[in-house]
């Protein structure tokens, strides 16, 4: 279960990031400094790589 969240996590943190190019090669747009892909979706990636790490050393078998 774990798994899944850290993968949506990631799969979040990618769609966040992605965008904010232009048409008109000559054209620069300046959305592609955004908090949003600056600072939260890179956040969100390493988020989830943490919990993906989590995940694969979670022990399922340990009981309380």
């Amino acid at each position: 279960m774990f798994m899944f969240i850290g993968i949506a996590f990631i799969a979040l943190g990618f769609i966040l990031m992605s965008g904010g190019g232009t048409e008109d090669p000559n054209v620069f747009n300046d959305e592609i400094y955004s908090f949003r892909r600056i600072r939260l979706a890179p956040t969100l990636v390493l988020i989830g790589l943490g919990i993906e790490v989590y995940a694969i050393l979670l022990n399922p078998h340990k009981k309380s």
